[in-house]
C-alpha cells in the first residue's frame, strides 16, 4: 500500500490488492458463510466437549473408587457424585488430597454438562434456521441432522445416491468369489458420516419398524448380522439423499 510521499487512497488499496490476489496463489478463497459451516462448528466442538467430559467423568470415578469403601457405582453423574462426596470423611492426608481433586474434577464436569447444554441449544436453533426435515426420519435427532448438514453442504454436489453413498462409505465394496456373493466393509468415505448411519441404523434395528424389517429381510436372506447393517445403512444413505434433495427443490421453490 502506498507510503512515505505518496498519499494513500482507497483506488490505490484495491489495486494492490488486486495484484497481492493475482500472484499469491497460496492465499485462502474468501467463502461464504453460512448455517452449513456453523453446524460443522457447532458438532466438531460438541464432540470436542463429549470426549473430555467422559475423560473428566472417568477420571473422577477411579478417584471416588479410592476414597469409598465400596467403591463408586457406575452411571456416575455430577448430582450422583456430589451426594457421595457429602459422606466423604478423609483419616489421611492422601485422602484429603484424593477430595480435594474430586472437587475440582466435580465442577469440571459440571463446568462441561454446562457446556455441553449450551452447545446442543445454539445447535438446535441453527438445525432449525436450515429448515430441514432430515429429524422426520427416525434415529435422526437434532446433533446427528446438524453432523449430516455440516458435512455435506451442498447435497447438489452428488449426482447421484451412488455418489453420496461413496462419500457417506456406505456404498458396499464387492468380496464376492465364484457364486458366493458377499461385500466387504467399506473403510473409505467420509467416517463421520458412516458413524451417523451407523447410529440411525442401530436405533431402528432396535426399536421397530421400517428399518428393522428390512434386516430381518436381509438376515433371512442369509445375510450375517454384519452384513445386513451394511445394507440398511447404504439403503439409509439414499433417504437421507432423498430428503436433503427434496429440502433443496422445496427452497428452490419458496425462493422463486
Amino acid at each position: 500500500m502506498a507510503t512515505g510521499g505518496d498519499r494513500k487512497t482507497d483506488a490505490k488499496d484495491a489495486l494492490h490488492v488486486a495484484q497481492v490476489a493475482l500472484f499469491r496463489h497460496d492465499l485462502r478463497p474468501v467463502v461464504r458463510e453460512d448455517q452449513t459451516t456453523m453446524l460443522r462448528l457447532l458438532t466438531e466442538r460438541r464432540d470436542d466437549l463429549v470426549h473430555e467430559r467422559t475423560r473428566v467423568l472417568n477420571r473422577l470415578h477411579a478417584v471416588l473408587r479410592d476414597l469409598l469403601p465400596g467403591g463408586a457405582p457406575t452411571g456416575l453423574s455430577a448430582d450422583k457424585a456430589a451426594a457421595l462426596m457429602k459422606g466423604i470423611r478423609p483419616v489421611t492426608a492422601t485422602d484429603n488430597c484424593r477430595r480435594d481433586i474430586a472437587r475440582d474434577l466435580l465442577a469440571d464436569l459440571r463446568r462441561l454438562d454446562r457446556q455441553v447444554k449450551e452447545n446442543e441449544a445454539e445447535m438446535r436453533d441453527a438445525v432449525t434456521a436450515t429448515r430441514t426435515t432430515l429429524t422426520t426420519l427416525p434415529g435422526l435427532g437434532t446433533v446427528l441432522a446438524a453432523k449430516v448438514i455440516g458435512h455435506i453442504g451442498d447435497v447438489s454436489r452428488f449426482p447421484t445416491e451412488h455418489h453420496f453413498a461413496s462419500y457417506t462409505g456406505s456404498a458396499p465394496l464387492d468380496a464376492s468369489s465364484g457364486n458366493n456373493v458377499r461385500h466387504r466393509l467399506n473403510t473409505g468415505g467420509n467416517r463421520a458420516l458412516n458413524s451417523v448411519l451407523h447410529t440411525i441404523a442401530v436405533c431402528q434395528i432396535r426399536d421397530g419398524g421400517r428399518g428393522q424389517d428390512y434386516y430381518l429381510r436381509k438376515i433371512s436372506e442369509g445375510k450375517t448380522p454384519s452384513e445386513a447393517r451394511r445394507a440398511l445403512k447404504r439403503r439409509l444413505s439414499n433417504v437421507v439423499y432423498r430428503i436433503m434433495k427434496r429440502d433443496q427443490r422445496s427452497h428452490l421453490a419458496q425462493a422463486a
